[in-house]
């Protein structure tokens, strides 16, 4: 999955950056590798979701994919 980022200069130093195609999702860091490391993190956690254990019948399977 490639996502789009914006990335700012904060005004009191450092970076701070935010992904538009996932509403609320933003960090910051110090240097440029820190917001780097942070962005995978940020990014991790807004579309980390708990949900309910799906329904099924015997026929159903469940599975996890990695995006």
């Amino acid at each position: 999955m490639k996502l789009k980022v914006v990335i700012h200069e904060a005004e009191e130093g450092g970076y701070w950056a935010e992904v538009p195609s996932i509403p609320g999702c933003a960090t910051e860091g110090d240097t440029f590798e820190e917001l780097l490391n942070n962005l995978y993190e940020a990014v991790e956690g807004c579309l980390s979701v708990d949900v309910e254990e799906p329904k099924k019948t015997g026929k159903d399977r469940v599975i996890e994919i990695s995006v």
